[in-house]
């Protein structure tokens, strides 16, 4: 039977290999928003790893809307030409293609990397104001961000505009709006972070309408023939708050304006969630939202085994599956599945011979051919 995980999908004009999706991955080691050749290695092994998509990390739209000052950023020249770099090497020796998330963490940004413990920066000369839908801290001992007003959301609009237009100019295939993990475009969706009483707060509409006026922009100023989809949180995990039911809706919102994909993960709005993880644990939302709509669905979350992945696939939970530790942990995922599920996956040439089929022949001219005698 064949794999449905390495049959090739098309996402608008874009076509996908496979249906393999390396996820965006904070990494905390880039220098004013600009990435360094850590991303370059970073990137570039996934480049070559046999997937069919690799989405760049949450990367900033204006400086305020990292999460730590070692994230990625889409805001300024600098930032742009460090990631051409990356966007070359896999025009140049990658079989996959490449997109990028655009993100803003709002209440959640000035922080310390995880490895330093990812508390907030407080008085530290990096730190910066953050902003939110509603004048609330993360948690207590969190910086108070400031409620943003009419100039503000524009300001936030347009930064994302900007970011795209940069995306656009790097040549990027896809790009993912960042919409989940409680950073700023979640927060103005759930109500235990949005208390505003305008037009962007109280009912589910109108929680919705920020996130989906930046999606609108975004549409706007990205081609019409290269995908555009979104990353949500189906759940916050938080009793009487953001539910599977909220964000079907919110899908079906985005597919009415023009949205290609969905990336259904869960939590991270609040300090009180109490996430159930096990493996594949939100695999069920993917499903939910894949029944209500026709948009491309992504699984992801604790996805680690070749036959997993197929199955979720092959019972209709989703059309394509994005992981994220597990390629960490095994950047040749894509090769392995392969082999297990008597797939094909891409090999760059200079690693062919490193393919099970072929170990233990001899390598190619290496002993060379002597020259047939006169």
């Amino acid at each position: 039977m064949t794999s449905l995980l390495f049959t090739p999908i098309r996402l608008r004009e874009l076509a996908l290999a496979n249906r393999i999706m390396v996820a965006p991955m904070c990494q905390y080691s880039a220098h004013d928003g600009t990435a360094t050749d850590w991303h370059l290695m970073h990137l570039g092994q996934f480049a070559v790893s046999g997937a069919g998509l690799v989405v760049v990390e949450a990367s900033g739209v204006e400086a305020i809307g990292r999460i730590t000052p070692g994230c990625v950023g889409l805001y300024s020249d600098e930032n742009e030409a460090a990631l051409a770099r990356v966007v070359r090497f896999f025009r140049d020796y990658g079989s996959a293609k490449i997109g990028i998330q655009l993100a803003h963490a709002g209440r959640k940004g000035s922080t310390r990397p995880p490895w330093e413990g990812g508390t907030p920066l407080g008085n530290d000369p990096q730190a910066w104001q953050t902003c939110a839908p509603s004048a609330l801290p993360y948690g207590p001992g969190w910086h108070v961000p400031e409620a943003l007003d009419e100039a503000g959301l524009a300001r936030i609009r347009e930064a994302f505009v900007a970011a795209t237009r940069r995306a656009e100019r790097l040549g990027f295939d896809l790009v993912e709006i960042h919409s989940a993990h409680g950073y700023l475009l979640h927060q103005f969706l759930s109500p235990v972070t949005n208390k505003r009483t305008d037009a962007y707060g109280g009912s589910p509409e109108n929680r919705m309408r920020f996130p989906l006026e930046v999606f609108e922009a975004v549409r706007a100023a990205w081609p019409a023939e290269k995908p555009l989809g979104v990353r949500f949180s189906a759940t916050d995990w938080i009793a009487e708050s953001w539910d599977v039911a909220d964000a079907v809706a919110y899908a079906q919102a985005l597919e009415a304006r023009g949205c290609d994909f969905v990336d259904v993960s869960s939590g991270g709005a609040a300090p009180e969630q109490q996430i159930v993880s096990a493996p594949g644990y939100q695999t069920g939302f993917a499903a939910e939202v894949k029944r209500a709509t026709s948009l491309t669905t992504i699984a992801v979350g604790r996805i680690t085994e070749p036959v997993q992945a197929e199955t979720i696939l092959r019972s209709g939970q989703a059309d394509m599956i994005a992981l994220a530790r597990g390629m960490l942990y095994d950047p040749r995922w894509p090769w392995h599945a392969a082999e297990a599920l008597r797939a094909d996956a891409p090999f760059p040439p200079q690693y062919q011979r490193s393919h099970p089929t072929l170990q233990g022949e001899p390598i190619p001219g290496n002993p060379p051919v002597p020259p047939p005698s006169e």
